[in-house]
């Protein structure tokens, strides 16, 4: 009997530590996806707002597709990712973080003109959110 008990808590420390292990952070805590996230959000505020500028949608789209697969190979679910993606915290959460990133450049995150003043510079950069838009 006290075999069987001394095997079973040994069990059960061991699937402890091994679900211990594998516990992922947060998708906004992924650098890698969170950050990629923000700058398209960024690039879909820009071009909404400019009229100046179009997001270039299929790139979008297969940018997006990649960074949901990069999320699965780390090990997240199909429903971890929708909920990411769904939240309304995480989407107030990066707006936050994208109007500072506005900001930090001196500019109005509120004012079209503004926003395609960010849009032409970060295309002529070809930063990740320059070559999610495209000047019409």
């Amino acid at each position: 009997m006290r075999m069987m008990m001394t095997a079973a808590a040994l069990s059960l420390v061991l699937s402890a530590a091994a679900s211990h292990a594998t516990a992922k952070p947060p998708l906004r805590d992924v650098a890698e996806i969170d950050n990629n996230m923000l700058w398209v959000a960024l690039a879909i505020e820009i071009s909404d707002k400019c009229d100046e500028i179009d997001a270039r949608t299929f790139k979008g789209l297969t940018f997006l597709n990649s960074l949901r697969n990069r999320a699965k190979a780390l090990g997240y679910s199909n429903a971890e990712i929708k909920a990411y993606v769904d939240s309304d915290t995480e989407e107030a959460r990066i707006r936050s973080i994208g109007e500072a990133y506005v900001k930090s450049k001196g500019l109005n995150p509120t004012q079209s003109a503004d926003l395609c003043s960010l849009g032409h510079a970060e295309i002529a950069a070809s930063s990740q959110i320059g070559v999610l838009l495209k000047a019409k």
